[in-house]
């Protein structure tokens, strides 16, 4: 890439994507998060390819992220090269098939347009010394994409800071980019990492306008968008989370992948043996449609979740055995009542419910 004689000045760093293995998680800054993808409390439309962008550049400077708490004097060294001058800035070379493993140069050009394009502004920094510090440009600038199989860009250092210095910060998985082809339930996995442990209450309004989303009612919105981000996050992600509405408030509630770490169910059950157990719980117990929609869902499609059900069940039954009664007793929701106070007991007797203690599997 070669620049103007009077930028050249302005470039201090260089950094190149490195090859081989890739880093299982990156660090993203708590403040680029909320000034970059979600603005004003709503999610930017980054398209994926952009998103891959964004993950390789933070993958790239992993080794320099810093919290300023831990390394005060790497602040001060920070400031000293990128925060003396305006427009100062860092050049990065990315693979070009790290944004697009088909090897697309459409798709590689639009990603880098659009971030050269995206929130472009002037920018303000203040130094520790109180000197305002001004750049101008998006994300990135002057991309320039190489026959070689490389793109170069610029990174202001407005950006670079809130990449590099991490007070608050949240671990997303770098393959989310890659496994994962909708950018909205990537936007929405960031967002995830960042809510309480606890979970959040959400009106179906704020959540329509914080992922961009047009949905009539909070049932829509809980089966049409959050039901297939959350079967993607169980997949894929080492965070997903429960989800239930009543009228227009919509719960979320995060959880750990694994949150059953005791005991791991066999994954060569097939489909068959999933459908026949569920087909038994539904004639043994009077489950109706309804009733099964949730605990089905549940059972079928999360191993975690299946094992802690039939533990909860082998409780359920024992206990049932020791008081003299039959178990088909409990009918319909009463028989899943039964298993959900089983889950929550099991759940936070594990390592991860004393940690999430809100975090376990809802079945009703």
């Amino acid at each position: 890439m070669i620049l103007p004689q009077k930028d050249r000045r302005l470039v201090k760093k260089e950094y190149t994507a490195r090859t081989g293995k890739e880093p299982e998680r990156i660090r993203l800054g708590n403040s680029f998060v909320d000034d970059f993808i979600f603005e004003d409390q709503e999610a930017a439309d980054i398209p994926i390819n952009a998103l891959r962008v964004i993950f390789n550049i933070i993958a790239t400077i992993s080794s320099e992220q810093f919290r300023p708490e831990d390394r005060p004097q790497q602040l001060c060294l920070f400031e000293e090269e990128f925060e003396t001058e305006n427009n100062i800035f860092t050049l990065l070379k990315i693979r070009n098939l790290k944004i697009s493993p088909s090897g697309s140069s459409r798709q590689v050009i639009d990603a880098y347009e659009f971030l050269a394009k995206f929130r472009m502004g002037w920018y303000t920094s203040l130094n520790s010394k109180r000197k305002e510090i001004r750049t101008f440009g998006g994300l990135i600038s002057t991309p320039s994409y190489e026959d070689r199989g490389y793109t170069s860009f610029l990174i202001s250092s407005y950006w670079l800071k809130k990449i590099m210095v991490i007070p608050e910060y949240n671990y997303v998985l770098y393959n989310l980019v890659y496994n994962i082809r909708n950018n909205k339930h990537i936007i929405f996995a960031i967002w995830l990492a960042k809510i309480p442990q606890t979970g959040t209450i959400l009106k179906l309004s704020t959540l329509n306008r914080k992922f961009g989303l047009n949905y009539k009612t909070a049932n829509d919105l809980c089966f049409k968008f959050l039901k297939p981000v959350r079967l993607n996050l169980d997949r894929y992600n080492n965070l997903s989370f429960h989800f239930k509405y009543k009228g227009d408030m919509i719960s979320i509630i995060p959880y750990v992948i694994d949150a059953v770490p005791e005991k791991k169910i066999n994954a060569d059950t097939t489909t068959t043996e999933i459908t026949r157990r569920l087909r038994y719980f539904r004639k043994r117990y009077g489950l109706q449609d309804d009733e099964m929609q949730q605990f089905s869902y549940q059972y079928r499609n999360i191993h975690q979740t299946r094992e802690l059900i039939e533990r909860a069940f082998r409780v359920f039954i024992k206990a049932n055995r020791l008081e003299g009664k039959s178990s088909t007793e409990f009918r319909g929701k009463f028989f899943l009542m039964e298993i959900q106070d089983n889950i929550i007991k099991l759940y936070r007797e594990s390592k991860v419910g004393k940690l999430l203690p809100n975090g376990y599997p809802v079945i009703l």
